[in-house]
């Protein structure tokens, strides 16, 4: 009889377990809705939208695009956790599959969403999304290159302004800050290459500029 108690006690807590995971999932979802809605709603206001109607559908087309970035991210992350757990000789082409299939979504994703926001937006107001979602890196480096090596040329200029924008595409669908940091870390390097192969020495053109930063 006791080890039947013990049983019943059991089959009642996983029933209740299971009867909560829905509601802890919609929690879970509630919350994260919240903190995207929040975080689109700052960079919005960056953009003089004074209708507040159209203020709120250019937020909510923000935080569905996090929303749905992080749905695929997930998707992408369970599949690849599970082909690793598997194993087995065709497991890193599986895996490579899976981020495949990832990588084709988040451009689609990513295809409409800008096309959503040029719906709403001006050119500019739309790279400010951009930036928004990316923190800037793209102007801040771009300016930090311009203030550090005054000599370029409009067409240097305009090769380091194509890298960084591009980054910003890539890093707009990144799943962290860091993973956004690693796509600006990747072309940052590209153009570094380039202004080597400019004959630029950029760790003395570094060193002038933080001298004249001090006399500044």
């Amino acid at each position: 009889m006791r080890l039947l108690a013990i049983s019943i006690l059991l089959a009642c807590a996983a029933i209740a377990a299971a009867a909560q995971t829905p509601q802890a999932a919609a929690d879970g979802d509630a919350a994260y809705m919240k903190v995207v809605t929040e975080r689109s709603a700052k960079i919005v206001a960056t953009l003089g939208i004074e209708d507040t109607l159209k203020f709120a559908r250019v937020r909510d087309i923000i935080a569905r695009q996090y929303r749905d970035l992080n749905a695929i991210h997930d998707e992408r992350s369970g599949k690849v956790k599970a082909l690793k757990a598997q194993g087995g000789s065709d497991a890193d082409a599986k895996i490579r599959a899976a981020e495949v299939e990832a990588d084709a979504k988040l451009y689609a994703r990513h295809n409409a969403y800008v096309a959503k926001l040029a719906s709403e937006l001006a050119p500019e107001q739309v790279d400010k999304v951009k930036d928004g979602m990316t923190y800037g890196v793209a102007p801040l480096t771009y300016r930090v290159h311009c203030e550090m090596i005054p000599t370029l040329t409009d067409e240097q200029k305009r090769y380091i302004l194509a890298a960084l924008l591009e980054a910003r595409e890539y890093a707009m669908d990144a799943e962290s800050s860091d993973k956004k940091h690693e796509w600006f870390g990747k072309y940052k390097g590209r153009i570094n290459n380039y202004l080597s192969a400019q004959g630029y020495d950029l760790k003395k053109e570094r060193a002038a500029w933080e001298k004249r930063k001090i006399k500044n």
